[in-house]
């Protein structure tokens, strides 16, 4: 409600997201909907490439898409900003090199679309600092500072990659330990203080969002769940057919083999004797698990380490996420 309130006053909204901590994806397709309630029609994401011309027509992306979208989470986003009728827009360059010349370009795709539609109310997902407002970026200027010189626009910007949980207690911020231990939060928090919001970085983003931590066993985070839009679908070995490592991908199935899948979860047997090089190969899973998929029709398969498929079956997941039917 923070960041939709702030964002009312906004013609654009950026946020960043940690590539490899799809927890930073969350919020953003959480709040989706929402922001295209308040009118936001345009969606830009750092991963998306332009020559993926057929996307909004199409409706859903594929791994061809853009370089980290075979991710289901940051899929999921893509996917969820078409449905709702937003304007995609690939707005990065993939040959610009790095530092300015990549920053600056970036920014000037972003600025194009206000030159060609003086309405319009944006939303970007970016990686990290390229949104940050104002400092040093790779030895020049951000994205988000070059956006905001030549359009005259001011973006709220939303940090989303310092607060998080990460694979060691050591790796965390400080405040994010204390602030975990003392809330247990399970949904991402935001501070305020009147009208005076929180971060790490005052000078270089509005605010700072911390994420809830995940459980420290073999379920998947509950914040998959996407604050409700998805429902947990138990999955078993069943599917593999005897054949471990085993992977199992739910797509909508109004979408075709080639998109990227809803969600995905890799099962795997260890035999108790396996020796620790056999078991860093075979992973760290169980014969058990849980998609998240929101109600709705759906294709599943399982395939074996050489891609073949051991199972396929057609499901309808329930508000309950049980299987309506088999």
């Amino acid at each position: 409600d923070v960041i939709l309130q702030l964002a009312r006053e906004r013609k654009a909204v950026f946020f960043n997201e940690a590539h490899s901590a799809p927890v930073t994806r969350t919020l953003t397709i959480e709040l989706l909907a929402k922001l295209r309630a308040e009118g936001f029609d345009y969606f830009a994401a750092e991963t998306l490439y332009r020559n993926d011309k057929e996307l909004n027509r199409r409706g859903y992306p594929t791994p061809d898409s853009g370089f980290y979208i075979d991710e289901p989470l940051y899929g999921e986003m893509v996917r969820s900003a078409l449905k709702l009728g937003f304007k995609v827009v690939a707005y990065d360059v993939e040959n610009a090199g790095a530092g300015d010349a990549r920053e600056l370009a970036g920014a000037q795709n972003l600025y194009h679309i206000f030159k060609q539609d003086a309405h319009a109310r944006l939303i970007v997902d970016a990686g990290f600092a390229h949104i940050q407002k104002t400092g040093k970026y790779l030895g020049g200027s951000s994205m988000a500072e070059f956006f905001e010189k030549m359009s005259g626009i001011d973006p709220l910007c939303v940090e989303q990659t310092m607060m998080i949980e990460h694979a060691r207690p050591d790796q965390d911020h400080p405040y994010y330990t204390a602030i975990v231990n003392a809330l247990h939060p399970a949904q991402p928090v935001v501070f305020v203080d009147g009208k005076r919001t929180w971060t790490l970085k005052p000078k270089q983003y509005d605010l700072s969002v911390v994420f809830p931590s995940a459980p420290h066993n073999d379920l998947r985070p509950d914040w998959l769940t996407l604050d409700g839009l998805r429902v947990p679908y138990p999955v078993g070995g069943d599917m593999c057919r005897g054949h471990f490592p085993c992977l199992i991908q739910a797509r909508y199935a109004n979408e075709g083999n080639d998109a990227v899948a809803a969600d995905r979860a890799m099962l795997n047997v260890i035999e108790p004797g396996a020796d620790l090089a056999d078991r860093v190969v075979s992973g760290h899973g169980s014969a058990q698990s849980r998609l998240f998929l929101r109600p709705g029709k759906y294709r599943l398969t399982a395939t074996d380490r050489s891609n073949r498929v051991m199972t396929s079956r057609d499901v309808t997941i329930a508000a309950d996420g049980k299987a309506a039917t088999p």
